[in-house]
């Protein structure tokens, strides 16, 4: 089997988690793109370990030796990105690599060079700081009503609230613009044939907030020749995976001034 046929099914994710991790398409995008330069040029190899983890595993020896180093820490947290700047690198990889990733404690050691027992107390500490996030109001698109009963349990046990349960892109947008949510969950596929895609699309054209998708269409989003989301999650989804999505999406986004 070639290297490319070996890295290629996970590359997407690769990606997911770099976004997730750096908080931003364009720079998470260009570490993947530096890690992928590094081993086709020869400065790295892959490990001889599953494709998957020795991937990521290169893809945290650029990381470590360039953007976790670049990172400035505030001395006081005033807006989300400074917060999410006073975790730690490592906490933060941690903790995405298991509950965002679903990487075992002892796959997620592999990759950052950690024993399962300092990389459970990387997690703990990070999901610690994650938790402290403040709550919100969450808007539901979601046409299946089990699923969207299963995500609104766990955004209420998260301490947020959620304002409305969307099934359709009308009914998305018309919840929109009664009650202003801080955070948007958005599966692709609705009940009436319309699309997910572009009810979030209506919604970022009047608003800036943070959106995750939850979807079993994830090669409808990852496709690299558009703006994509920083945060989706792939059905069937476990539980701590969502709860992980919904902390970094808030901890990362920061909403940017309106124009008057």
């Amino acid at each position: 089997m070639s290297l490319v046929q070996k890295l290629g099914p996970h590359l997407p994710f690769l990606r997911r988690y770099a976004r997730a991790l750096t908080g931003t398409q364009k720079s998470g995008d260009s570490y993947v793109k530096a890690a992928l330069q590094a081993l086709a040029s020869g400065t790295h190899e892959l490990d001889d370990l599953p494709p998957r983890v020795a991937l990521y595993r290169l893809f945290h020896a650029i990381w470590g030796a360039t953007g976790a180093q670049l990172e400035t820490v505030p001395e006081s947290a005033t807006t989300i990105s400074e917060r999410v700047l006073r975790i730690p690198p490592r906490h933060r990889q941690a903790f995405l690599l298991t509950a965002l990733e679903g990487f075992s404690p002892e796959e997620a050691a592999q990759i950052l060079g950690e024993r399962p027992e300092a990389l459970r107390d990387l997690i703990s500490r990070a999901q610690s700081d994650i938790e402290n996030v403040l709550a919100t109001d969450v808007l539901i698109i979601e046409d299946e009503p089990v699923i969207a009963a299963d995500i609104e349990a766990l955004v209420h046990d998260l301490g947020h609230r959620v304002t409305t349960v969307a099934t359709t892109r009308t009914e998305a947008v018309k919840a929109v613009k009664a009650a202003r949510p801080g955070l948007v969950l958005a599966d692709i596929q609705l009940a009436d044939g319309s699309s997910g895609i572009d009810a979030v699309n209506d919604i970022l054209r009047g608003m800036d907030v943070p959106v995750i998708f939850i979807t079993a269409f994830p090669e409808r989003l990852l496709t690299g020749d558009k703006p994509e989301p920083a945060f989706m999650i792939t059905k069937p989804f476990q539980p701590e995976t969502v709860k992980a999505a919904i902390g970094q999406a808030l901890f990362f986004h920061e909403e940017k001034p309106v124009a008057a």
